[in-house]
């Protein structure tokens, strides 16, 4: 399929495709559970001002059309705002469709643009790069170098709601910005919308940056972007980021194993694949008191969650935290036993992106409210 074709029917299917300067290093607590934050979100949020401005660029072909038929008095207060989609709509249709003009003109200036660096000619010059690059969980000081040199190379880079507005400010001059997030009730693109976007772009010879919050690998679909893309011949290289757990975990001063505390790890989602509120099947296997538990995107589901580990034989005062928008200025964090955690997220409104922490680990935090002579027998623990 042609590549203008290709984005062409992205338009044609809308009708029936359902469609993360630095914190100070001791905040202060609020109490003892509940730290500082700001309202405003370290992120691309889907109201957010920012992404528009970021975005403007696809957005020319609809400003050209309104100022056209504004009335002189009018023209001036064109802006991008005037062409924002409708944030109620869990479908970003109409956003997708203001978007086509400017992808498939974008599309011709790469494709140009490769053919010149090649020596001109109308032969086929291969087709691009895309890279999957990891950003941590929010700190632009977490990216690698390598991350960093990908981001201020690329010619086009799509990047999820959990980018940091502070790594985005690290993109190239040059370079294209398109928002592909997804939150609970708005997808800006489906995952099949993303892939075949990835594929254009590629195939017209850009170097493409697939922008990603945390590890691009852990719970970030990455593995299927990379899938795709090599069944269709198109080269992608993955640079690792910090995923939400070590950055977090370090930043709290929790050891996510710990000699006598902790032996193992694992990281669960919880979200299910077809949804539902209760996706934690393996509580039964995971109850260990020796093991850490992470759960990403746990929020709604962690009542269940953590009945389910008790019931499985994790004690119920074991240790957990709670810790939203972790490694930025906004981060929030609840510290709580078990028994206790969902209750208190509750009490002071954590929203999403928020990681959870449980096991006794947790409790070797200088932050963990309890005794400290709880947390120095588990420190010298053989």
């Amino acid at each position: 399929m042609a590549l203008v074709n290709r984005l062409q029917s992205l338009s044609s299917s809308l009708s029936s495709t359902h469609f993360r300067s630095r914190r100070p290093s001791n905040p202060q607590p609020i109490c003892s559970l509940h730290f500082n934050s700001s309202s405003s979100s370290p992120f691309t949020e889907k109201h957010s001002v920012q992404r528009y401005q970021r975005d403007q660029w696809v957005y020319n072909h609809q400003l050209q059309d309104d100022q056209a038929t504004s009335s002189p008095s009018s023209s001036s207060s064109s802006s991008c705002c005037s062409v924002m989609p409708d944030f109620d709509s869990s479908v970003g249709e109409n956003d997708i469709a203001l978007q086509l003009p400017e992808l498939k003109k974008l599309l011709l200036v790469l494709k140009e643009k490769r053919k010149s660096e090649r020596g001109g000619g109308s032969g086929d010059f291969g087709p691009g790069n895309v890279l999957l690059v990891g950003t941590g969980p929010g700190d632009p000081d977490l990216l690698t170098l390598k991350a960093v040199k990908a981001i201020q190379n690329a010619d086009l880079l799509l990047y999820d709601r959990l980018v940091s507005n502070d790594v985005l400010d690290l993109v190239g001059a040059n370079a294209k910005l398109l928002y592909v997030g997804k939150t609970a009730g708005y997808h800006s693109r489906t995952q099949e919308e993303i892939h075949e976007l990835l594929l254009s772009f590629a195939e017209a010879g850009a170097t493409v940056v697939r922008l990603k919050g945390g590890d691009p690998l852990v719970f970030g679909r990455g593995g299927e972007e990379m899938d795709f893309l090599q069944q269709q011949g198109i080269q992608v290289k993955v640079i690792p980021g910090i995923t939400a757990a070590s950055g977090i975990a370090a930043e709290l001063g929790i050891p996510l194993t710990h000699r006598g505390v902790a032996t193992s790890v694992r990281f669960l989602t919880g979200h299910s694949r077809k949804g539902g509120t209760d996706p934690l099947f393996v509580a039964e296997n995971a109850a260990d008191p020796d093991t850490t538990l992470v759960v990403y995107m746990g929020l709604s589901t962690l009542p269940s969650l953590a009945l389910k580990l008790m019931q499985h034989g994790l004690p119920s005062t074991t240790p957990a935290v709670a810790v939203e928008r972790g490694t930025t200025p906004q981060q929030r964090m609840v510290f709580a036993e078990l028994k206790d955690l969902a209750n208190e997220i509750s009490s002071v409104k954590l929203v999403s992106p928020t990681l959870i922490v449980i096991g006794r680990v947790v409790a070797l935090s200088s932050y963990w409210p309890h005794s400290v002579e709880e947390a120095s027998s588990l420190a010298e623990a053989k």
